[in-house]
């Protein structure tokens, strides 16, 4: 089984759970970026949360199947088109051989996420099916998809069984907000930063810009100041230069003291600028989520808190999975 790409939209890409164990040699972990959503469709058309699905980011695919075919498409709102009639999002979807997958305008957020039963079947790299595009691996041959492209579907898993809930509550869907709260841990380097800096960090809004990608988010915003000092030798003349460190998944930067930036699954593991905060692994869904122009705020909360964010993330999709019949 086989989807024919007929437009390819803006950038579609094969994700899954992401490329893990390989980051401390610059390879980053791709996968999904909103991880909730990508794993609310698998569950829905009867995959396990490792299966592959297509990411849309803006403006989706048009598609054909050239079999029978289920599917759903969860993430950002957006209109979903069978043969052109209007089918709903976040609920399992019939395809029959010939039908034609087309979407509409999104109406928020930036990627919404196109789940099949027996998942996108193309070969693991590194133990993943997700696309690095800036290393051409992974995914459909390393890249986006192109017209004309025919993307290979598995077989169904456990008999073709589907879960009893055929659409994912509304009260487990995300919301797509025009405002951020955003929890950090903060450091590495956030006492590089004067006290005005530090405040302004944390006490000032700032908003998406349209600089956002796969590797990261660039906000703008009031900017922050550094203390003086003497930089050391090869760091650098920007006063956030550092010489270079690892960074983890969600590291934020503030080059040159003005736009915070926030690494994302397919951002670079090592560099030469400081991080004073990062994103909290239960917030990272939330980032992805934001479209140009979302006010945010940075929170700063201890790791203690951030661990328990975690387990309430795990509780709320055990919760979602079991509302669909399912245990996770």
């Amino acid at each position: 089984m086989a989807f024919e790409i007929k437009n390819p939209g803006l950038a579609t890409t094969v994700q899954d759970r992401g490329r893990v164990g390989h980051y401390n040699v610059g390879i980053p972990q791709s996968g999904s970026m909103d991880q909730y959503s990508a794993e609310l469709g698998n569950a829905l058309v009867g995959n396990t949360v490792k299966e592959a699905v297509l990411e849309c980011t803006y403006l989706g695919p048009v598609l054909a199947t050239d079999r029978d075919a289920v599917v759903t498409v969860t993430g950002a709102p957006v209109d979903v088109l069978v043969n052109g009639e209007s089918r709903p999002q976040w609920a399992r979807l019939q395809l029959r051989a010939g039908d034609e997958l087309s979407f509409g305008v999104i109406r928020g957020g930036t990627r919404y996420y196109i789940a099949v039963q027996g998942g996108i079947d193309v070969p693991e790299v590194l133990g993943s099916r997700s696309t690095y595009s800036l290393g051409a691996i992974g995914g459909f041959h390393g890249r986006k998809l192109e017209a004309g492209d025919l993307v290979p579907v598995g077989s169904p898993l456990n008999d073709g069984k589907l879960p009893d809930g055929d659409t994912v509550p509304e009260d487990f869907r995300p919301v797509y907000a025009k405002e951020q709260s955003v929890r950090i841990v903060l450091g590495l380097y956030d006492h590089r930063l004067t006290e005005e800096g530090l405040d302004n960090l944390l006490n000032k809004e700032w908003k998406v810009t349209p600089v956002a990608d796969r590797m990261g988010l660039r906000y703008s915003g009031p900017g922050v100041t550094w203390k003086e000092r003497e930089q050391p030798f090869g760091a650098g003349s920007d006063p956030s230069n550092i010489v270079d460190a690892g960074y983890a998944v969600g590291s934020i930067q503030i080059p040159g003291g003005t736009q915070p930036i926030i690494l994302h699954r397919d951002a670079v593991s090592g560099g030469g600028y400081a991080m004073v905060g990062t994103v909290i692994s239960a917030d990272m869904d939330l980032v992805a989520r934001a479209a140009p122009g979302t006010a945010t705020s940075f929170v700063a909360v201890s790791q203690d808190e951030a661990l328990v964010a975690r387990k309430e993330l795990a509780e709320r999709k055990n919760k979602a999975w079991a509302a669909l019949g399912l245990s996770r």
